[in-house]
């Protein structure tokens, strides 16, 4: 391919022979004048003769600081962070091998496939060693040299030095990485962290692929990705094709389940398996069963994320969102308890069944120091959902643009004074009709109303987690009582959560329940 169609006619095709390239980027040959000859590098690209976006030269920059975990035994060592001609390009030490995405299009023999699944499992094992998590494997990311055998990880632009982290419930353009390789919990709605298991599901993906020459799950659009992953199971690689022994097939599905406990725990016990896997296909063209693990040993704690005791409790949650989804009606679930003993992991356990029905879900946290400020969380709330809106397609913008230009009317402006990022969708509406002071928050209450009704809707029902409600304001307070008593609010499930050790009698929240219908409680 031509330099100058990617980067514009500024860049000489003698000097820069592109290898190849994926989604975001391309790695290069750049020929020099000088003593160094040639040298390899990796550049962002978005369009021809654009400018790299910041995030793409950020997580190049990102990979730059890697350089002292990565060895190039068994990584595409970074060398040198330089901006030439308008374009950031990371320089690499290359020295052969091709991306395995250009090996997995037909199923791989079984030799070949456990030869490069044991050096590929070593070298995400050598990773793991050095403290970090790739969070992108993918076949666009693994270099295979056929000649020597070795098998290279690139692609560290997202990786973490972090042993255990949390990825928030975004819509899944949002969330980095890439989805069809994408561990169920680095979705955010599975209620667990990511950690090195992460990258041992992606690696079952990737084996899957070796074997099969297509991928466990044939989905059209982001959000069948996420469920198909926290959800669905594949069909075992042997159910595919005849030509998988049963033995790769089970290590390929122990990869591929669903929590982390169940995988492999370890990329050495895993690497492990393959071997002995290798040795006797190459042996007698067979491979017998023997118990998967026996040395998938951790070398550190893992603490199981299960909730254990809190059956009940999910189940009431579950139950009442279901009632949402199937009738329409709004439900309003609590849940009490001290301070710490795991009311926000209870209602995240929520994240998992919003997927099917595409459903939305935001959430406010109460601060007992912004009690005087009316509305402060339930503005939170709903500037998340508008920055998720912001970041979609111009045709899903316009529908809801058009939603929320028939829901408010002339009266944009009181929620565009409440969620100032809306006027990015709709414009900077004209100021409201004057109504008598009297009659001003039962307006607001009813254009605040018009404009929940364009999230909660059949087609995608909306969840509203309130926490802390010990520290919830009057106006707020006015609000719940409102919308979960008025006929035309619908397709709503409000979960609030609250210290009950902070709840008397005497307080506002007890008293409304005491006056409103009963909602489901859950202690």
């Amino acid at each position: 391919m031509k330099a100058s169609a990617l980067f514009g006619a500024g860049w000489e095709d003698d000097s820069l022979e592109v290898l190849w390239r994926d989604a975001g980027r391309v790695f290069c040959r750049l020929w020099r004048d000088d003593s160094e000859g040639q040298r390899h590098a990796f550049i962002p690209v978005n369009s021809a003769a654009a400018p790299s976006s910041l995030a793409s030269v950020n997580r190049l920059t990102h990979e730059y600081g890697l350089q002292r975990y990565l060895d190039s035994a068994w990584a595409l060592r970074p060398l040198e962070l330089v901006r030439e001609r308008g374009q950031t390009m990371l320089v690499v030490d290359y020295t052969g091998g091709e991306p395995l995405d250009r090996l997995v299009r037909q199923p791989m023999e079984i030799g070949a496939f456990l030869r490069i699944a044991a050096a590929l499992s070593g070298a995400v094992g050598q990773l793991h060693g050095c403290g970090l998590i790739h969070k992108d494997l993918k076949p666009a990311n693994v270099l295979v040299d056929a000649a020597t055998g070795r098998v290279q990880l690139a692609g560290f632009g997202i990786a973490s030095r972090l042993p255990r982290e949390r990825q928030s419930p975004e819509p899944p353009e949002f969330i980095a990485g890439t989805l069809a390789y994408m561990a169920p919990e680095q979705t955010g709605r599975m209620n667990r962290s990511i950690d090195a298991r992460s990258d041992l599901y992606s690696l079952g993906v990737i084996f899957y692929q070796m074997l099969t020459g297509s991928l466990p799950f044939a989905v059209s659009e982001p959000m069948e990705w996420v469920h198909c992953h926290i959800a669905r199971k594949p069909v075992p690689p042997s159910e595919r094709t005849e030509r998988v022994a049963a033995q790769v097939s089970h290590i390929v599905m122990k990869l591929l389940a669903k929590t982390a406990e169940e995988r492999y725990q370890t990329a050495v016990g895993l690497q492990h398996d393959l071997r002995r896997c290798l040795t006797e296909w190459e042996a007698v063209r067979q491979i017998n069963p023997f118990p998967l693990g026996e040395r998938d040993i951790p070398d550190r704690l893992l603490i199981p994320e299960k909730l254990y005791g809190r059956e009940r409790e999910i189940s009431t949650l579950l139950t009442a969102f279901d009632r949402v989804v199937n009738e329409g009606t709004p439900g309003l679930v609590l849940v009490s308890g001290y301070s710490g003993i795991g009311k926000s992991s209870v209602v995240n356990e929520l994240h998992k069944v919003l997927v099917p029905p595409r459903g939305l879900f935001a959430s406010g946290k109460f601060d007992q120091y912004k009690r005087n400020i009316p509305y402060a969380t339930v503005a939170q709330a709903f500037q998340s959902l508008i920055s998720q809106i912001l970041g979609k397609s111009d045709m899903e913008l316009s529908g809801w643009r058009a939603g929320f230009q028939e829901a408010l009317g002339p009266n944009g402006q009181l929620i565009v004074n409440l969620v100032p990022e809306l006027a990015l969708i709709i414009g900077e509406p004209p100021p409201p009709p004057d109504v008598p002071l009297q009659d001003q928050q039962a307006r607001f209450q009813m254009v605040f109303r018009r404009f929940l009704s364009v999230f909660a809707r059949a087609e995608h029902p909306l969840t509203l987690f309130l926490d802390d409600l010990q520290w919830l304001d009057s106006a707020t307070l006015d609000l719940i009582e409102h919308l979960m008593a008025h006929p035309d609010v619908r397709h709503l499930l409000l979960v609030g959560a609250y210290r009950d050790n902070e709840v008397g009698p005497a307080h506002p929240l007890a008293q409304t329940l005491a006056r409103t219908r009963p909602p489901t409680s859950i202690y």
